[in-house]
């Protein structure tokens, strides 16, 4: 892989070169660093927690113990986030990339589905005006807010359109604080809260989940590379993002919970905004570190609605889309790479949206591929991959071929 390589910048990275927000390791004050860190925690902040809450439901755990497991997962985050970028020996990118718990293994313990634009699947009320108002109030005020301001507070658009829509939502009366007042002042996660067991059916499932895990970590370091950078993501990199995604998830299984991945949601973040500092997206990872040492300030960052999350996430994620196609175009266009990605994408997003095609499949299988987008377009890419003979090879079988030819017509 090229490290020398860089990727032609766009006209608001080359604009973001002008401030030290824009560098990685940019000096900055505490009081520029803390906005732009919180703004990546509330970001992430209920997509971190969605997948303890829904396990917890599942497993029918007390509030009591949900309750640790959301404490513990952003300490975790915290700590995976901190230690990616501010690596130890090979565990870490040095990149701003945040972690936190990964949707990508829930499915392996429960069926789940969820959009929030809408009020969040589940939710009795889903898709009233109520929520609809507030997820466009939320994106306009993003708008409005990256239109209007200047210099680096324009980079602050997500922060300000989470703030409008919560007070939106508020007077919505879609916010719940009735829990600050049973929140301690402090509490740390608890060690070994539940027994180990051993069982060759959940090592072998979540195996399979790890490495789809660590095919979206890698385009997520490959994206904020490319996107935050301006240049290809370096092996070293790849290498230390994926040892923290190993590592920080073992580190969760002894307090009890989920396995930790980096963010798309902060990719994204990172691609519309050009801020990658890492003194600044640090700041986030402490303050995540002390939503889960502090319940009632976790309390207060959970009260964050759906409907809100999503009226900024619509524009996060677009921008990793965005970023996912200048990266297969950076690859090139050719006959090869848009049959893999053509064939891959269809088959993944076609089949999930179907998931009853995978019934005559081992429950284990289905578990896995059945409604996980990401691991069928990973192992059919995979496949795929090697299956398609390489550029190379097929440029030396069109050399043989135009040699042979005019060593016939020489005859």
């Amino acid at each position: 892989m090229t490290e020398e390589k860089r990727v032609t910048p766009e006209p608001a990275a080359q604009a973001a070169g002008r401030d030290a927000i824009y560098e990685l390791d940019g000096r900055i004050s505490v009081q520029k660093a803390v906005p732009f860190g919180l703004q990546h925690v509330l970001a992430m902040f209920v997509a971190n927690i969605a997948p303890i809450l829904i396990v917890a439901g599942v497993a029918h755990l007390g509030t009591e113990e949900t309750g640790s497991l959301v404490q513990t997962a952003m300490i975790i985050a915290g700590i995976g986030s901190l230690l990616q970028m501010f690596p130890i020996g090979p565990l870490g990118s040095r990149l701003p990339i945040v972690m936190g718990i990964s949707f990508t293994f829930v499915s392996t313990f429960c069926v789940i589905g969820a959009n929030s634009f809408g009020g969040g699947f589940g939710n009795p009320h889903f898709g009233e005006a109520k929520y609809l108002i507030v997820g466009t109030l939320t994106l306009v005020a993003c708008l409005v807010f990256h239109i209007r301001a200047h210099g680096f507070y324009k980079q602050l658009s997500v922060l300000f359109g989470l703030v409008a829509g919560y007070v939106a939502a508020y007077f919505f009366g879609m916010v719940d604080l009735s829990k600050i007042g049973s929140a301690g002042l402090f509490s740390l996660p608890h060690f070994l809260p539940y027994p180990m067991e051993f069982r060759p059916d959940a090592i072998f499932s979540v195996f399979l989940i790890f490495l789809v895990s660590a095919t979206e970590t890698l385009g997520d370091t490959s994206a904020l590379s490319v996107m935050g950078m301006g240049r290809l993501v370096r092996d070293k990199e790849v290498s230390g993002s994926i040892a923290v995604d190993g590592f920080i998830s073992a580190l969760s299984s002894l307090f009890g919970c989920l396995p930790i991945t980096s963010f798309s949601q902060n990719v994204g973040l990172v691609a519309m905004t050009h801020v990658v500092n890492r003194k600044a997206i640090a700041s986030g990872a402490v303050l995540m570190i002390l939503a889960g040492l502090i319940p009632a300030l976790g309390v207060i960052l959970a009260s964050l609605p759906d409907a809100v999350l999503d009226g900024c996430t619509l524009m996060m994620f677009g921008s990793i889309v965005v970023s996912g196609v200048r990266m297969l175009g950076d690859c090139g266009f050719s006959s090869r790479n848009m049959s893999i990605a053509a064939l891959s994408l269809s088959i993944g997003i076609g089949f999930t949206q179907a998931p009853a095609i995978f019934k005559i499949f081992p429950t284990l299988i289905q578990s896995v591929f059945a409604e996980n987008c990401v691991a069928v377009v990973f192992l059919v890419a995979f496949l795929l991959n090697l299956v398609f003979p390489s550029e190379e090879a097929l440029q030396r079988e069109e050399w043989e071929r135009e040699a042979k030819q005019k060593q016939e017509q020489a005859r």
